[in-house]
């Protein structure tokens, strides 16, 4: 076995694999660039090396260097993580060359899946089912709008070297191929470096159903099951699980047995993953082959007991499955949820900033958490905003399901917006509980998933204004005595000779709420908030409150950050999170609050793209610049026929969330 390995990668699978690496008794270097000198995978391995810029293209892309610190560190093995380098063939040929070990396939299997007009190629060769599509070489833009135009809409724009969703595009009508085409050419181009595309007809309302399968370099190879990853937004996966609910044993069986021929026909050694789209009538059809470890792998480990890490270094050291197919079963369900720092009430777009506050749920045999991110870590705008992955095992899906949603209301993040209460309510959702999975599930299910309950909205505010009596800031307060008879010891608006009364005003998103509060005796009150009148006792021991409105009585917690004159607040209950800020004292009422309209940008990133300059007139729905932040793009358009008056940025500046981008000047109605 090894001895020692360079992790050429970062964040939560650099920290999962130094932890196999750790237990088997491997030493682990890792490599970190200017954004990650102090990572939580930099402090875990036993050595690391720092690589270059923030930026994946001068640090994490960089191939020489990294070859050079695992040469330099007598490393004699690479592991590429996922993402990256993991699929980069002239990668693995550099290890060889430098007689370092790639713990991955050979490069020849990389390239034959690499390219997945190549990878249809070979899976109809093997007899693998494949959905009809264009995979040729010849790459002109109305060549490729033809092939759409002629297998009919809609379909979808693939990178060939693509994966995790980037440089892929769905395309309803032949009006919106070419802005699309060039959108995934351009995310294809800076995440892979290859801009080629394929077109093919897009399934609807079909299952995401991927097989793991693993293959030595003596002949042998096995499939762990499948997982389900169906639940996407923007075609990236958010909640995996496996087994597959709903497969019979004899599907199940041919799906492995089609994924192994298409590992067996590319010569594959070691972990990959076979990505199939299965229909309503039981039909499956290959879409690609990952040749790295996946993302959501953990749900396989936990129903399987294997640790597949483990069987990575075994094969890549040149020894055989440590199982045959007979050997591998599986045993109850599990689900992962990926947490990220993004907006889901924003088109899901990523959120950065720092986390001042982080708790997770406890660990234990049923409940893991792979991650990168601890308290204080900054999340950027220049890799995935991905902060964790949340895996829970249970005897069987309903189990599991229970579990993972316990463990999602006991996540506390604070300092980034996330996911989490998107994630509660999917997991808790009908349609999910009763596992009716599709790729289009979040779009079909979107008035259900993003329903408001104004109700919930007074509650939570009068539950902060009951936190705020009882917890004032030191300014706030009148205190000037430690005797607790005295009425300057309290901090609840007493008056003298009249009614203690207290009120604030609370930023939520872009919106002021007032609320007030009237002592009507000892710790009681009526506090007005969004409108209604809440008969309210309350009390707080550290972080908890426990607070009782018109006789329901509640235990939430509150954590809260105080700067610039103003105290940020989360409350997280059993059932959701809620953020807020007082507003400051100091500032009046003239500050503009801004309704969200206008030309901002959406989230702290890069301009990658401008097609508007001042005095230009445009139509409604023309895209006007493009900002890319964490892998992903936003296109801002012109919401009606106008003019560009002003440009305040160019292309490749860095631009702050809510910075204006320009100025534009509708047109006049006609008459």
């Amino acid at each position: 076995m090894f001895n020692k390995i360079l992790i050429a990668n970062r964040g939560e699978i650099a920290c999962r694999i130094i932890r196999t690496a750790k237990r088997l008794g491997i030493e682990t270097v890792a490599v970190f660039s200017d954004a990650d000198r102090n990572a939580l995978h930099v402090t875990l391995a036993d050595e690391a090396v720092h690589i270059g810029g923030s930026a994946p293209a001068d640090s994490y892309l960089q191939m020489q260097r990294i070859v050079d610190a695992a040469k330099t560190t007598g490393s004699q093995a690479i592991h590429p993580g996922y993402g990256f380098l993991s699929e980069n063939a002239a990668f693995c040929e550099l290890c060889a060359a430098n007689g370092l070990v790639f713990i991955g396939p050979p490069a020849q299997a990389i390239e034959a899946m690499g390219s997945k007009a190549t990878a249809k190629q070979i899976m109809q060769q093997a007899g693998v089912p494949l959905l009809p599509g264009y995979h040729d070489d010849d790459q002109e833009d109305s060549k490729l709008q033809r092939a759409a135009d002629n297998m009919g809409y809609p379909v979808l724009l693939k990178a060939v070297a693509g994966g995790g969703g980037k440089g892929m595009r769905q395309v309803s009508s032949s009006a919106e191929f070419n802005e699309a085409l060039a959108a995934a050419k351009r995310e294809a181009l800076a995440s892979f470096g290859n801009q080629d595309m394929l077109v093919e007809k897009y399934l609807e309302h079909a299952r995401h159903v991927e097989v793991q399968v693993f293959c030595d370099s003596h002949g042998n190879g096995v499939y762990l099951f499948e997982r389900d990853c169906s639940i996407q937004r923007r075609h990236q996966k958010i909640i995996e699980e496996a087994p597959a609910p709903n497969l019979s044993t004899s599907l199940r069986q041919h799906m492995g047995e089609a994924a192994l021929r298409a590992a067996s026909a590319v010569g594959y050694v070691g972990a990959g993953t076979v990505e199939f789209l299965l229909d309503a009538e039981g039909d499956f059809y290959f879409m690609e082959m990952n040749t790295r470890l996946q993302v959501e792998h953990p749900v396989t480990e936990m129903i399987t007991g294997t640790d597949l890490v483990a069987w990575q270094l075994i094969v890549a050291n040149g020894q055989p499955l440590p199982k045959s197919q007979q050997e591998v079963g599986f045993t109850g369900h599990a689900l992962e949820a990926r947490i990220y720092a993004e907006n889901p009430d924003n088109d899901f777009l990523p959120a950065a900033g720092k986390i001042w506050h982080l708790h997770q749920p406890e660990q234990n045999a049923h409940t893991r958490i792979d991650t990168g991110v601890i308290e204080g870590d900054d999340i950027g705008v220049v890799y995935d905003p991905m902060i964790a992955k949340l895996i829970v095992w249970g005897e069987n899906r309903e189990t599991a399901l229970q579990r993972m949603r316990q463990a999602l209301s006991r996540y506390r993040i604070a300092g980034v917006v996330t996911n989490i209460d998107f994630l509660t309510r999917l997991v808790t959702h009908d349609a999910f509980t009763a596992a009716e999975l599709r790729t289009d599930f979040i779009e079909q299910n979107q008035q259900s998933l993003f329903a408001k309950t104004p109700e919930s909205l007074a509650v939570a505010l009068a539950q902060i204004a009951a936190y705020l009596i009882k917890v004032p800031q030191p300014a706030e307060s009148c205190t000037q005595t430690d005797d607790p008879t005295s009425p300057w010891h309290m901090q609840d608006a007493w008056r003298l000779n009249a009614p203690g009364r207290w009120q604030a005003t609370l930023l939520v998103d872009a919106d002021e709420y007032r609320v007030s509060a009237s002592r009507i005796g000892q710790d009681a009150y009526d506090i007005v908030a969004a409108g209604e009148t809440f008969r309210a006792t309350a009390d707080v021991i550290g972080n908890r409150l426990e607070c009782e409105l018109n006789g329901h009585r509640q235990s939430v917690e509150i954590v809260e950050q105080g700067q610039n004159g103003s105290r940020t607040m989360l409350l997280f209950s059993g059932e959701r999170s809620f953020a807020c800020q007082t507003k400051p004292l100091d500032l009046g009422e003239d500050i503009a609050i801004t309704d969200g309209s206008g030309f901002k940008a959406p989230m702290n990133g890069t301009l990658v793209a401008l097609f508007a300059e001042p005095g230009q007139q445009v139509e409604a729905g023309t895209t006007l610049a493009i900002m890319e932040a964490m892998k992903m793009e936003h296109a801002i358009k012109a919401p009606c026929a106008g003019t560009v008056t002003d440009v305040f940025y160019n292309t490749d500046d860095l631009v702050d969330g809510g910075a204006d981008l320009l100025t534009f000047e509708a047109a006049d109605p006609p008459t």
